[in-house]
């Protein structure tokens, strides 16, 4: 088994649950699990996260890489501008990123955040 070569599958960890904050909750009841196979020294972590729907605040002050596996989301600034993402989807959300994401079909992605 190899330290310097690492497969991102939910096969590997117990996933974690969670919700949003509830005073970060705009509506629905959405139910987080996450499976984070990579943590480090530094704040560098790696893994699958997925959540049902619902809709909720985000700020962002970490660095967040996302690959969509499944699902269908919006992220949507402050400012107004949403994007929708999909499987297929790839993005960085950048220190200072403050919206909401809502999850219209159950969404599955890919992540690794570097605080």
């Amino acid at each position: 088994m190899s330290v310097h070569y690492l497969t991102i599958s939910t096969d590997s960890v117990e996933p974690e649950s969670g919700a949003p904050a509830p005073d970060r909750l705009i509506s629905g009841d959405p139910k987080f699990r996450t499976w984070n196979v990579e943590e480090r020294e530094g704040g560098l972590h790696a893994g699958i996260w997925e959540s049902t729907p619902g809709k909720w605040r985000i700020a962002y002050d970490e660095w967040e890489f996302c690959h969509i596996l499944s699902g269908v989301s919006v992220v949507t600034e402050d400012d107004g501008q949403a994007r929708t993402v999909k499987a297929g989807d790839s993005f960085v959300l950048r220190p200072g990123f403050k919206g909401s994401w809502e999850v219209l079909e159950t969404t599955r992605k890919e992540y690794v955040i570097k605080l």
